[in-house]
């Protein structure tokens, strides 16, 4: 059996079955709220599906991050710091790898190309920006186990400042040319 769409008229005036309802009756209204939730909901779901559906047109795409130290040594002294650095660094960065906080590290060395250059790089690879999130509490206890309490790191970079200059410290995404 098909409905009849009278029977869910309204009804008119007396609410008879098959009178259609009279402009006298007044429609709900929507709560302003409710609306604003609604369009708000609407508008929030057009950008995501604008962002999942966009491609960046970059002409590289992203890869991992890396932290670069910029070091320049003392006439005669990278032996001597990168002796330290065997001792401090090479350890502490294997043991951060191990564990997964790093990716990998990575120390160069050359020719200063002015008096004022770094000769020495040292980098540490990580998979993203986000990882350097809470990575000194990760950090930190392996440097005090493998170099030692925070007095003794300090005593060392105390040395250090004897055999070299940190010219500067950057982050740094690594990218691939499409």
């Amino acid at each position: 059996m098909r409905d009849n769409p009278s029977r869910f008229a309204t009804g008119g005036a007396g609410g008879e079955p098959g009178k259609t309802a009279t402009t006298n009756q007044k429609v709900p209204q929507m709560n302003p709220a409710k609306k604003l939730q609604i369009v708000a909901l609407f508008a929030l779901s057009l950008g995501i599906t604008s962002l999942c559906s966009a491609q960046s047109d970059a002409p590289y795409t992203e890869g991992p991050v890396w932290l670069v130290t910029m070091i320049r040594t003392k006439p005669g002294m990278a032996d001597d710091y990168l002796k330290s650095l065997a001792q401090t660094a090479k350890l502490t960065n294997d043991e951060a790898k191990k564990q997964g906080i790093i990716m990998d590290y990575k120390i160069l060395l050359g020719d200063a190309s002015d008096p004022h250059d770094h000769n020495i790089l040292i980098m540490q690879e990580v998979k993203n920006f986000a990882a350097y999130d809470g990575i000194r509490e990760k950090i930190d206890p392996i440097a005090k186990k493998l170099i030692g309490n925070q007095d003794q790191q300090r005593q060392l970079a105390i040395k250090r400042i004897e055999v070299r200059e940190v010219l500067g410290t950057k982050r740094m995404r690594e990218i691939t040319l499409k």
